[in-house]
């Protein structure tokens, strides 16, 4: 008998988000409750709200891997995702997923989300889904897919179906990774095949690593498949490849190239324009890894040959970097006109309260966190960065009266000397700072401080800092004040370009201690900092001179 299976799915309507989640209020904030705190600087000690509002959180765990699919059927984007929980038994990561319409044709925006079952307690979240006949774990831990792991949506129109090919984990058998596949006529209901698997022990593949299938057509018209593994013999990873005609049966083409020693995770192939695309996840710990990445090429052909390139030539002078290590796992989807990624922002060990273990150097941060997104954009060359997605700016639609609450070195919107700043009015639960900074000179850099208060010991700094001889710039984060720890490695983001004219058009959006940062839609900068809300703000001098224009601030 055919078993089924079930993925949580959560419908939405596109203008209802907000007022579905958790609503938050100012009397829920600081350490005296009773006490007006809207004029002063001090510094608060929030938590996070339990709903976040722009980028997705489940009520109960936390995202892993997104799978983003976009349904020409329903016309809206469905993104799956790994379920991750705090106590995960032999059996988890379960598909759960979110719905989002079409960017273009809802003035909402491309990502409103509604968690798929808002009890928190996870007892009676469990019965209750299970109650409603959707399981939420493996079938069973015997089976290979006990474990289930990144893979991809798509829909055969030779069929009619939705397929999702996935990892099926289990590290009690000899082949602990192999791809699996379900099909769907509704996308509600799946039906796993059990007949049917990859296996990389089948093509000289490892047993061990064989993972994150991803499906795409290239120009003539046959479907391929690439899954991230290494060879059986051993040596550098590889990405396997197999094609198909009809998105069921698949033929070996064998491995692309080598990938310089280092797994590279969740494969997403696209052609964007003339130009192929090569997204993919560095899973190396070392120097400024564990974060997503890309390659681009003319042709596929030509694509597959990016990594056989003993000098590690990248597309552009950030070495393909597309984000900070603060985003992981990214993977795109394009409704035919915009192309969007997926990932995750992860959370840090024990770190649900204000500024604990922040420093994330000799520490892993959690695996899994919140969805974060941003719009693909390509430029003339040919190139990719992040920018904002318009249904997010769109959510941020209450615009906050900003005031200069404190400052040092400034006058008439000039910063000048060491130590400048100014302080700007206590910001709320999600906001849209946007402001632009001119510098006098390529050799002077400017700061953003979060978490800020005139009593502060210390505070997070995002510093645009000048690098390799005043050419470039590069974002890194800093612990700043009497007590701060300076720079903290390995969260710092990537460098690009020193603006010709000395002009960085920042905007910074905020959901309780998820932050995205882009700059001249040629910089993307994600983090998770904890205490942003309820607080005051800052930009920063750093002995040049700087002229700040246009500050705003809007909230939801």
């Amino acid at each position: 008998m055919k078993k089924m299976f079930y993925i949580f799915y959560a419908g939405l309507v596109c203008c209802g988000a907000a007022t579905a989640i958790t609503s938050c209020s100012d009397d829920t904030y600081g350490p005296d409750p009773e006490k007006n705190w809207s004029g002063t600087t001090e510094t608060f000690i929030p938590t996070d709200e339990k709903g976040f509002r722009t980028y997705y959180n489940p009520a109960i765990g936390r995202c892993g891997d997104p799978m983003p699919f976009y349904d020409q059927k329903a016309q809206e984007f469905k993104v799956l995702y790994l379920q991750e929980y705090d106590n995960n038994g032999a059996c988890y990561h379960p598909y759960w997923g979110v719905s989002t319409a079409d960017a273009v044709k809802t003035s909402a925006g491309a990502l409103n989300y509604l968690p798929v079952c808002r009890e928190r307690n996870l007892v009676k979240a469990v019965k209750l889904l299970r109650d409603s006949g959707f399981k939420i774990v493996g079938t069973s831990d015997k089976q290979q897919d006990a474990v289930l792991g990144t893979g991809c949506a798509v829909y055969n129109e030779n069929d009619g179906l939705y397929y999702i090919y996935y990892t099926g984990y289990n590290i009690l058998l000899s082949n602990r990774e192999v791809v699996m596949r379900a099909t769907s006529p509704d996308f509600k209901n799946w039906t796993r095949d059990y007949n049917w698997s990859l296996r990389g022990a089948d093509y000289e593949y490892s047993k061990m690593d064989f993972r994150d299938p991803q499906i795409f057509k290239i120009d003539d018209g046959t479907y391929r498949m690439v899954i991230s593994t290494s060879p059986a013999a051993g040596g550098d990873p590889v990405f396997a490849e197999f094609k198909s005609t009809d998105m069921k049966n698949w033929e070996n083409v064998g491995p692309f190239k080598m990938l310089w020693n280092r797994m590279c995770e969740c494969p997403d192939i696209f052609k964007m324009g003339d130009w192929w695309y090569l997204i993919y996840s560095d899973a190396s710990h070392e120097g400024n890894a564990r974060t997503v990445k890309y390659v681009k090429a003319d042709s596929y052909e030509n694509l597959k040959k990016c990594f056989n390139d003993p000098d590690h030539n990248f597309p552009d002078d950030k070495q393909g970097q597309l984000d900070s290590r603060g985003f992981y796992a990214g993977k795109t989807a394009s409704n035919g006109t915009d192309r969007y990624i997926w990932g995750w922002c992860p959370y840090r060990k024990g770190a649900d309260i204000f500024e604990k273990n922040v420093n994330v150097g000799a520490e892993e941060p959690e695996w899994s966190g919140a969805l974060v997104c941003h719009k693909i954009v390509q430029h003339a060359d040919g190139t990719i960065s992040f920018g904002p997605v318009q249904g997010i700016d769109a959510k941020y639609d209450k615009t906050q009266e900003v005031n200069v609450m404190a400052s040092n070195g400034y006058s008439n919107g000039t910063l000048a000397g060491e130590g400048a700043y100014v302080l700007y009015t206590r910001l709320g639960v999600c906001n849209h700072i946007s402001f632009t900074v001119t510098t006098a000179n390529q050799g002077d850099k400017f700061g953003i401080s979060l978490v800020r208060g005139t009593d502060s010991e210390k505070y997070y700094t995002m510093v645009v800092n000048p690098e390799d001889g005043n050419a470039k710039r590069k974002i890194n984060f800093e612990e700043e004040g009497k007590e701060g720890k300076g720079f903290i490695g390995n969260i710092d983001g990537y460098m690009f370009p020193t603006p010709s004219d000395n002009t960085y058009k920042v905007d910074i959006y905020t959901d309780n201690s998820v932050m995205v940062m882009y700059i001249n839609d040629n910089v993307c900068y994600t983090n998770r900092i904890y205490g942003i809300q309820k607080n005051c703000w800052s930009i920063n001098g750093y002995g040049g001179t700087i002229t700040i224009s246009d500050v705003r601030v809007s909230q939801q």
